[in-house]
């Protein structure tokens, strides 16, 4: 059985790199299997690295909230509310 499961969070900003630092108590640690490759548990915190590229795709910046979504295995990504394109 898959188990679905989604949340909500802020995009940061660390040394230059956008990221997603999910609590690994509130769900980090079930999204550690499907975010292989492109996450890494530090402390309490699973780390989502969210490359350049991506955010440009996505259109999202630090600050904006972004819905993560664990459905068959698969990690889903994308901002809750949609940017405009200028």
């Amino acid at each position: 059985m898959n188990e679905e499961m989604e949340l909500e969070g802020p995009v940061l900003k660390v040394n230059g790199e956008l990221m997603l630092l999910i609590p690994l108590e509130d769900g980090g640690a079930a999204l550690a299997e499907s975010s292989r490759g492109i996450s890494e548990v530090q402390g309490e915190f699973l780390k989502i690295a969210i490359p350049e590229w991506l955010a440009g795709v996505l259109r999202i910046e630090e600050g904006d909230l972004v819905r993560v979504q664990k459905s068959n295995g698969k990690l889903n990504i994308q901002p809750r509310e949609a940017r405009l394109v200028n």
